[in-house]
């Protein structure tokens, strides 16, 4: 299929890119190709830091995505100032990345902190696994799932204002 304007991209922010970032890129894949819509986005994920550039997914990540039936692919990179330009959506998994990515030039309008999808939320950030046991990794799934049908949501109200535009 065959684009006829530019893609809406998208970009789930973390830390370090090996864990929650990742995560959220390749469920919203699944979810966006569900949809129909992986045709209309670009995908893409970064960490506030690069310090794990050019790695893979952290391996519990990995397990806990593959468990539940998702893709685990990802090379962990840190946002570039192009990627400011570049973005329509950057999908933040906690409030330090919201106030990181704003402080680079985001304009607000265009961040999204990924918990404020989940009506159902009992708190605001998806917590860092990394430091835990694979119940954190499962959590974390969990955490980004319910915030899918928001996220879907926006996506689609975007893509309809840009066709207007």
């Amino acid at each position: 299929m065959r684009r006829t304007r530019e893609p809406y991209r998208i970009i789930f922010i973390c830390t370090g890119n090996i864990c929650r970032s990742p995560a959220a890129e390749n469920i919203f894949r699944a979810h966006a190709r569900a949809a129909g819509l992986l045709a209309e986005v670009e995908i893409d994920s970064a960490g506030t830091g690069d310090w794990h550039r050019g790695e893979d997914p952290d391996p519990r990540s990995s397990d806990a995505l593959r468990a539940a039936g998702y893709a685990a692919e990802g090379e962990a990179r840190g946002l570039v100032a192009a990627d400011f330009k570049r973005h329509d959506l950057f999908v933040c998994m906690d409030r330090s990345h919201v106030r990181d990515v704003l402080a680079r030039g985001a304009p607000e309008e265009r961040v999204l902190l990924v918990r404020h999808l989940d009506p159902a939320r009992d708190h605001d950030d998806v917590p860092d696994p990394y430091y835990g046991g694979p119940d954190g990794f499962r959590d974390m799934i969990r955490m980004l799932e319910a915030t899918m049908d928001g996220l879907l949501t926006r996506v689609r109200d975007d893509l309809a204002r840009k066709q207007r535009a």
